[in-house]
């Protein structure tokens, strides 16, 4: 069991991260994408139950932000020249097994973090929450992004190891075993029902 502390469900978000059909498509088909999917959908369902707040990020592009993005942005330059991920596309919604509810929190964000490029941040401190709970694909995309500058803000952060995929098993597993533990708890969905709990 996880050595991890309680969770105070009124102080704490899950943030659903780039759970985007464009994105879901990098992930396997059939099983491991429903599985993920019923994953996250339960997670959802749990801290909801528990009073705690659920955040949606997603990728979206504007006009604008296409035509902001430098020719020197290695990730996203490709993105903007091929008018990728038009935020009203559909391929860029949010998956509509984990449709976000009214009170949820909703950012649309331009680069890979959570943060940089929306009023996250600011958001979940006008809620008064302190913890995050992060899932999202990809683990060394968004995930990896929003874990790192989350931390340099001081959150109390947990990495849901099986709300979390990516399409490099190597890099998956070297970020959750090696690079993470060092600024946040690793749980899985079932340890985060029983922390939800416990708190």
């Amino acid at each position: 069991m996880s050595t991890a502390p309680a969770l105070d469900p009124t102080h704490t978000a899950l943030l659903v991260m780039d759970y985007q059909p464009a994105i879901l498509a990098f992930v396997p088909e059939g099983e491991d994408r429903n599985a993920l999917l019923d994953r996250v959908e339960g997670a959802i369902a749990d801290v909801r139950a528990n009073g705690g707040a659920i955040a949606y990020v997603r990728v979206g592009f504007a006009d604008a932000d296409w035509d902001a993005i430098p020719a020197s942005n290695k990730s996203f330059a490709p993105l903007a020249q091929h008018r990728v991920m038009h935020h009203e596309d559909p391929a860029a919604a949010i998956h509509e097994r984990l449709a976000p509810q009214d009170g949820d929190i909703i950012v649309r964000k331009v680069r890979y973090g959570g943060m940089s490029t929306t009023d996250l941040d600011q958001q979940l401190r006008e809620r008064g929450i302190t913890t995050l709970v992060v899932s999202g694909i990809s683990t060394s995309g968004v995930v990896l992004s929003t874990v790192i500058d989350a931390a340099d803000r001081d959150y109390q952060l947990y990495v849901l190891s099986d709300g979390v995929a990516d399409p490099d098993t190597e890099v998956h597993n070297v970020l959750l075993h090696r690079v993470f533990p060092s600024r946040a708890h690793i749980i899985d969905t079932t340890e985060l029902h029983a922390l939800l709990r416990a708190g």
